[in-house]
């Protein structure tokens, strides 16, 4: 006789507002009920408070979708107790996650043989107020040139922080005055200077949530609401498998389940240029006709690792990476031996059969419940959070017909 079980994930959110709200009223509409290893299995989902707690207190959750720990140090330890100490699965890996900066994944992808532009560090302009920094700088920071290095990198090149995000502190730098003038301004942040890939024809972003991804086509200069193209055929098959392998060996190498990655093609060669992103962008704001995507990938993985108990990989494991790097291969070659140890770490076979099997409605559902007035609510609730009052019924009915496109694509498929 089979026992009905409950796998509880939880939601560890920061200012996070739509996908939430959407994937909470999805998965409850599925209502799922799924034979698995002799039991039924059922799934809730709640959301992670931040409060005191005791190190052996149990941890109720069975997956943590984490959205939260780079920013809230409370909410990280929590996270690292609870997968010690209680077997949580958490994506993304949480002691990886704190290195999740450009310097640590520039130097592992540069070594496993991606093509990361010309990279360099500078020390920071000033520093935050030591005791031991007088001393230290006085005996050991050596003086340098920065219009020296300038010219080893060649302009146009890109300075930012070696661990930002959201484009903070990112500058275009063009000449030798712009780059003297720009690191003068730059503060305590730790920076790097990035060569430029000048003359790209394409700029995409490679969204991964588990082993699925989901490519878009990308414009840095665009307003935020709309640098997520609605292109649907920029790249052809062979680009396709090359990036998705591409941001499958970076997010199996640092166990990071969710992660994005940009890449720049020019002459034939796609060049990763930011692809340490520990909390992609997720918001209907920015992702409109993609967004149903993002809440059903979420909806599939988390349900997938719950119903199995998935176990976390807690250390870093990168000496198969390192035997593929000593074979005599070409580097499309590696690149896919890479990315099959991350389908083996991921399990993927095991996911497609577990969708196939027991998740073939969600689709279904996900395309009833973006047509109802809870998630035209659901938009219009997140859009006025972030825009001026004036301006969110126009804007709430732009994104709300975006997705109404995604669903007339959907039905047609």
């Amino acid at each position: 006789m089979s026992n009905t079980i409950t796998r509880k994930i939880g939601l560890s959110l920061g200012a996070d507002l739509c996908w939430p709200k959407c994937y909470e009223e999805i998965l409850k509409k599925l209502d799922l009920a799924i034979p698995y290893d002799g039991d039924i299995v059922r799934f809730e989902s709640e959301r992670v408070t931040i409060e005191p707690y005791s190190l052996t207190q149990p941890c109720e959750y069975d997956v943590v979708i984490d959205r939260l720990t780079h920013w809230y140090h409370t909410s990280r330890e929590w996270i690292k107790k609870s997968v010690l100490m209680d077997d949580l699965y958490v994506y993304n890996n949480p002691w990886t996650l704190q290195s999740m900066e450009k310097q640590t994944s520039y130097c592992a992808m540069m070594k496993l043989g991606l093509p990361v532009p010309e990279t360099w560090m500078v020390p920071p302009k000033s520093y935050e107020p030591h005791a031991d920094l007088d001393v230290t700088l006085e005996r050991y920071a050596q003086m340098f040139d920065l219009g020296e290095i300038g010219e080893k990198i060649s302009y146009p090149m890109f300075m930012k922080p070696y661990d930002g995000g959201a484009w903070k502190g990112v500058s275009r730098v063009d000449d030798a005055a712009s780059l003297k003038s720009t690191y003068e301004e730059s503060g305590t942040f730790l920076m790097h200077l990035q060569k430029s890939v000048e003359g790209f024809d394409r700029f995409v972003r490679c969204i991964g949530i588990g082993p699925q991804f989901l490519l878009v086509s990308y414009d840095p200069g665009a307003a935020l609401h709309a640098r997520y193209e609605m292109k649907l055929d920029f790249v052809n098959e062979e680009e396709k498998s090359l990036l998705v392998d591409m941001a499958m060996t970076i997010n199996s190498f640092f166990g990071w389940d969710f992660n994005s990655c940009e890449s720049l093609h020019r002459d034939g060669v796609w060049h990763p240029i930011d692809f340490a992103n520990a909390c992609p962008d997720s918001q209907v704001t920015s992702l409109h006709y993609f967004f149903p995507w993002l809440v059903m990938a979420n909806i599939r993985w988390s349900t997938f690792c719950a119903a199995s108990k998935k176990k976390m990989r807690m250390c870093p494991d990168w000496d198969p990476y390192w035997e593929i790097l000593k074979q005599d291969m070409s580097y499309r070659e590696r690149l896919s031996a890479y990315a099959a140890i991350g389908h083996q770490r991921m399990e993927t076979d095991r996911f497609n059969e577990f969708c196939d099997q027991h998740l073939t409605h969600l689709e279904e559902q996900t395309h009833e419940f973006f047509g109802s007035e809870f998630a035209k609510e659901t938009i219009r609730q997140k859009v006025a959070a972030l825009f001026p009052e004036h301006e969110v019924e126009s804007f709430t009915e732009h994104f709300w017909e975006r997705i109404q496109n995604w669903r007339d694509n959907l039905s047609e498929t």
